[in-house]
């Protein structure tokens, strides 16, 4: 029963993760994007 609950706690971190990167590059985008169009404006 220990393994199990080491592996669920790696498995939410990873899912955590994932959820932080994805946000990172949305913002990253984002900011490209106004970046663009300050930039042509």
């Amino acid at each position: 029963m220990q393994p199990k609950q080491k592996n669920k706690n790696k498995r939410d971190l990873g899912k955590i993760a994932i959820k932080i990167i994805a946000l990172i590059l949305a913002l990253l985008m984002i900011l490209a994007v106004a970046a663009t169009l300050i930039y042509y404006l």
